[in-house]
């Protein structure tokens, strides 16, 4: 199974283009966003669905910041839950290829969850982190689909959540470094 992993990545490598791609001073995204809420691993598992954006300032081509908001609901032991995060960091990209751009990233910020999430009886900001990263597929030069996985990591009730995210959606770029 491992190898599987592997080859569908090395497949799209050699199949793509190694033509460079010209770089984009921004970069505006939105879309759907998945969470798999997990409670230190031993905890309870609940999913809840939402959407998030980002903005991304691309200072060469190969680094930039990103400032990224994403909103997610769901059911919790028989509860209506909600949480948002608001995260900042920087964003490595590869822009060797005509079709698309592989990047990892690692942000930081903040996390507000509703009463209930997680058990929790009110309303809280708390520590967010999110590492991870994706790939941007062309569409044509100003426009790409965005496929993205992340771990979301924050701390409710003095304990740290093991959490996965992805998000798929709609790249905007424009001006040019």
């Amino acid at each position: 199974m491992k190898r599987v992993i592997w080859i569908v990545p090395a497949i799209l490598f050699l199949c793509v283009s190694s033509k460079a791609q010209e770089t984009p001073a921004w970069e505006i995204y939105g879309g759907y966003s998945y969470l798999k809420a997990n409670l230190n691993g031993s905890g309870p598992n609940f999913h809840m669905n939402g959407g998030g954006a980002s903005v991304s300032q691309n200072l060469n081509n190969w680094f930039g910041g990103r400032l990224e908001v994403s909103a997610f609901g769901g059911t919790f032991e028989g509860t209506n839950v909600t949480a948002q995060t608001i995260t900042y960091g920087p964003v490595f990209t590869y822009r060797k290829f005509d079709r698309f751009v592989p990047y990892a990233h690692a942000q930081f910020g903040d996390v507000h969850a509703s009463r209930g999430y997680l058990g929790i009886s009110e309303s809280a900001n708390k520590f967010a982190m999110v590492s991870g990263g994706g790939v941007d597929v062309k569409i044509n030069q100003l426009a790409a689909i965005r496929l993205q996985a992340d771990y979301l990591m924050t701390r409710f009730l003095s304990q740290r959540q093991d959490n996965l995210q992805f998000s798929t959606g709609l790249v905007i770029r424009f001006g040019h470094k």
